[in-house]
């Protein structure tokens, strides 16, 4: 008798495997954290309230000056949207990057955006666009802190770092270069090509909403590393390992797509960075901290966006969709570009 076995589709597989890994990384922190607690703990409890108030409302800048650049690509693509259902959309699909896989911020915005009347393919490009122009400025904005990294505090190498990111910030981010990477990857994938091409206004724009992004959200860490209160550097120096840390960590971490959020990778390389200017447990506090600050805002952005967006009947349930015959199925379009979308919002 001839016995057959049912092989699992691959993006299962690689689901099972990225839960697994995620699973093992979070229990590697924790543990870590859990053995330092008492100098942890210690820490935190330096952190007056007026400097934890003060990062909350630096992280929670953060996205929103990430959904205006997003939505001003979508515009400059052709579907412009008002602020409101923009939100809706973008910070429900935000959640996704929770869960273990590239796919489900793409397919939770693409989805709600039908609804709107924007073309699924359209929302696979635009999230691809801004993830990789969100991942170029997180870079550049941390680039200075690089050689910190390898333990090279001198002048010399931190203003070659910056030099050097200002060229090549400048060039990844051309118009030209970019409505041509996005033709190719279009092309390699057989789909037709967008209706539209990206304006340079639309990348500067973008561009500056993501580096605003990325300066809030390294200025929050900056904020919770002064309120402990342990320094062996310069308060210049302190700064810059902060704010430019930071966004070469969480930047680094959004190409970690097999882990949720980046999760473990943005707080490893952020105590590597912190801890020669406060020490270990400092560094760890704030990572903790800065985590769990990061969490709270994305959930209550998306709790807010999804009371729009259900209000608005942006989001339904099964039954609502057979009663109107949508089709919610994950069109190829959407499906191939997020299977190949690299890097996720996991930095933030």
């Amino acid at each position: 008798m001839a016995v057959t076995t049912a092989r699992l589709p691959r993006h299962k597989v690689l689901n099972v495997l990225r839960t697994v890994l995620a699973l093992v990384v979070v229990t590697g922190v924790s543990v870590a954290v859990y053995r330092n607690w008492a100098e942890v703990s210690a820490d935190l409890r330096r952190i007056s309230a007026g400097s934890f108030l003060l990062a909350a409302g630096l992280v929670a800048l953060a996205p929103v000056l990430t959904l205006l650049g997003w939505r001003r690509i979508l515009a400059d693509l052709g579907s412009p949207l008002h602020l409101a259902p923009a939100g809706g959309i973008f910070f429900v699909g935000q959640l996704g990057k929770y869960v273990p896989g590239s796919v489900w911020s793409i397919v939770a915005q693409a989805e709600m955006g039908t609804r709107l009347h924007i073309p699924r393919r359209r929302s696979a490009v635009v999230g691809l666009i801004t993830l990789g122009i969100a991942a170029i400025c997180g870079l550049a904005v941390g680039l200075p802190a690089l050689p910190l990294l390898f333990r090279r505090d001198d002048t010399r190498s931190l203003v070659w770092a910056l030099l050097l990111a200002l060229p090549l910030f400048a060039v990844l981010l051309w118009p030209p270069l970019l409505n041509w990477g996005i033709a190719l990857g279009l092309r390699v994938l057989r789909r037709e090509p967008l209706e539209h091409r990206l304006s340079g206004r639309a990348v500067i724009t973008t561009a500056l909403c993501f580096i605003g992004a990325w300066l809030a959200s390294g200025a929050h860490a900056w904020v919770l590393v002064n309120g402990v209160g342990e320094s062996s550097v310069t308060p210049g120096r302190l700064a810059l390992v902060s704010i430019c840390g930071f966004s070469l960590a969480s930047s680094l971490a959004m190409f970690s797509v097999v882990l949720p959020a980046g999760v473990g990778v943005r707080e490893g390389l952020l105590v590597l960075l912190l801890a020669p200017a406060t020490s270990t447990s400092a560094a760890t506090a704030v990572v903790v901290l800065s985590r769990f600050l990061t969490v709270v805002s994305d959930v209550v952005f998306a709790a807010a966006g999804w009371a729009w967006a259900r209000s608005h009947h942006l989001i339904t349930t099964r039954q609502e969709r057979a009663e109107e015959g949508v089709l919610v199925e994950l069109d190829d379009d959407v499906a191939d570009a997020s299977s190949t979308s690299g890097p996720t919002l996991n930095g933030r």
